[in-house]
């Protein structure tokens, strides 16, 4: 009996295939002549339609009542599983809600771990399902001499991931991967895990190993020529790239790669090209956006208008797609849409005082010395802002980690976490460790820099009164003219952003302006304008947004400035203003980092590279 599905010989009373577990199915056909000879009476015994469809309907009814009772146990077995849930979560608040009683646990510092937990148990659960996906081809590519133990290594991966121990996982694999480095899957196993962890110099060292095994592996083309351009060279990306589109036409994310890759070096017709086509097969946020921008740098306002208005359809708080579709609005004088466009996009990105100026009285030019920090804190505080400024930002907020635990009630170690969690816009973690510096009652700048730290938080989620109610605690207990500067300008921002009490806004930013020191002014200045466009006096807004622009420019500033020049009539001005905010909230985002976070964090893009790109 030969298989249906695979073809696989099997004995006759085999019920599923050996080779791939299909039902076994026998098909009949016209008796042949020896048939006839065995079987003489077989051509007069014949059923009728009607026997027929009533057997058929006997087995469909069968199948149905199986499938009943089959989902009638899985109910059940949810519901009971349900309640376990509620009763175990239960339990849980109420062991939470003694030991905070107690003090023995603090509520922030609970849900600061709790969080982290459940990180790092999901992402073992994705890599978990990735490695079932790959396990059996892994060992049946296996070469080597020691089979056996590597068949326990790769057992002892498994066990490790249905423990949710990670590390352990890939201790294992890599010690397997010792005894075979001719398992291309193995290695591509490494290379993306790596790779989803930030360490793209490991990650492609796995992933060459890949493509000597096997030159035309899908993904490790494409992670190969993404990481090389990355790391800048450039010609080695391209002919990687160019290679998974001559083997991989249809796909979408050979395509998007080399587009990106085209965009970055000023080919702008050739990245059109390919970005279309991969727009074709998907049409991601990413890649319309990086289409609609190659367009509108090339002069071509109106497909780029079709682009942009399709990725802010498919993404409302896509905010560089608002700012770009407002230029684009803007050259075609559509003006009354171009500003509905830039403030959408100044809604989805609330204003705050750039990081950079607070680290900078964080590093000692305060008027008090902060903490000093011990060897060991010391050692993972530098690693982690080293990777932190290498964009690998889960790595950096675990060496953070680190040396918190070193020191847990180290004031500068928890204020530099925190500015590092809002600089990568994990809020809510930034929020729970501005709290934890506030609770140790540092030094007054120190105190200063994390109320404005946890009001910049509370914005950030839209919180705007509670942020204003810790404003004022900061006025209450600030003594210089630094804390009660900060707390009044974001007071005013805060009220702004709502558009209520708008005389009382002006207040608190004339009062900011007032305590300034001439490090801070810009600052004050820019919430001055800022109400006074919410006030519709565009007159003063301009005036007091320009100010500000010239002492430091920033792109919140230059598209407030825009946007109130938009609104009086001068479009010349408007558009140098916003153009030059666009310049300047890009020059520190390369189109590599772009690419290397579309990699990372989309799950329809890691979807494309995992499924679309198939074992060949």
């Amino acid at each position: 009996m030969f298989c249906q599905a695979c073809g696989a010989q099997n004995p006759e009373e085999q019920e599923h295939c050996w080779r791939c577990q299909q039902k076994l199915l026998v098909v009949s056909g016209q008796l042949t002549e020896e048939d006839r000879a065995l079987d003489p009476e077989a051509e007069e015994e014949a059923f009728s339609f009607d026997e027929h469809l009533l057997e058929r309907i006997s087995i469909v009814e069968e199948a149905v009542k199986r499938t009943a009772e089959t989902v009638r146990q899985l109910l059940a077995a949810v519901g009971t599983q349900e309640r376990a849930v509620v009763l175990s979560q239960t339990g849980v608040a109420t062991l939470r809600e003694l030991l905070e009683e107690k003090q023995l646990v603090h509520h922030s510092e609970w849900t600061e771990r709790w969080e982290q937990k459940m990180e790092y148990q999901l992402l073992a659960l994705e890599k978990r399902e990735r490695f079932e996906d790959l396990k059996e081809r892994m060992v049946a590519l296996f070469r080597g001499k020691k089979r056996k133990l590597f068949l326990e290594l790769i057992e002892d991966a498994e066990y490790a991931l249905f423990a949710l121990d990670i590390e352990r996982a890939l201790g294992a694999l890599e010690a397997a991967y010792k005894l075979d480095r001719d398992n291309y899957e193995l290695a591509y196993y490494l290379g993306e895990t790596y790779f989803s962890d930030g360490e793209t110099g490991v990650a492609l060292a796995f992933f060459e190993r890949v493509l000597r095994a096997e030159p035309e592996h899908f993904e490790g083309l494409v992670y190969s020529g993404v990481i090389h351009q990355e790391r800048g060279d450039a010609e080695r990306a391209e002919a990687l790239l160019k290679r998974s589109v001559e083997l991989y036409p249809e796909f979408f994310l050979p395509l998007f790669s080399l587009g990106a890759v085209y965009a970055g070096q000023g080919r702008l017709a050739e990245a059109v090209t390919l970005l279309e086509r991969a727009v074709a097969i998907d049409g991601v946020t990413q890649a319309r956006y990086l289409l609609g921008n190659c367009l509108y740098e090339m002069g071509k306002r109106t497909p780029a208008i079709r682009e942009l208005q399709e990725v802010v359809r498919q993404d409302p708080a896509h905010e560089e797609a608002h700012h770009l579709l407002g230029l684009a609005y803007l050259d075609r004088h559509w003006n009354r849409k171009a500003l509905d466009s830039f403030r959408r996009a100044q809604q989805l990105n609330p204003s705050k005082m750039r990081y950079q100026d607070l680290v900078k009285y964080l590093s000692g030019q305060g008027q008090s010395p902060l903490p000093e920090v011990g060897a060991e804190a010391r050692r993972w505080l530098e690693q982690a802002e080293d990777l932190l400024a290498r964009e690998q930002a889960d790595r950096s907020l675990g060496a953070f980690r680190r040396a918190i635990k070193a020191e847990p009630e180290n004031p500068t170690l928890l204020m530099s976490f925190a500015l590092a969690c809002m600089q990568l816009e994990r809020h809510r973690e930034g929020e729970l460790a501005s709290r934890r510096v506030l609770e140790l009652d540092p030094e007054p700048m120190l105190k200063a820099t994390a109320y404005a730290t946890l009001i910049e938080a509370l914005r950030s989620s839209g919180r705007f009164r509670e942020g204003n109610r810790i404003g004022r605690l900061l006025l209450e207990e600030g003594t210089s003219n630094y804390a009660k500067t900060i707390g009044y300008y974001e007071m005013a921002y805060n009220l702004a952003e709502m558009e209520e009490d708008l005389d009382r806004a002006l207040e608190y930013a004339q009062s900011a302006l007032d305590l300034s020191p001439e490090e801070l002014r810009q600052f004050p200045l820019a919430a001055i304008g800022w109400v006074h466009y919410k006030r519709r006096e565009f007159d003063s807004a301009i005036e007091y947004l320009a100010r500000s622009s010239e002492i430091g420019p920033s792109p919140m500033t230059l598209t407030h400035l825009g946007m109130a020049m938009l609104a009086s009539g001068d479009e010349a001005g408007a558009r140098s203003a916003l153009a030059r905010a666009r310049e300047l909230d890009t020059a520190g985002i390369s189109l590599e980092q772009r690419m290397m976070e579309c990699l990372k964090a989309s799950d329809r893009l890691l979807a494309r590279v995992r499924h679309s790109g198939g074992r060949q």
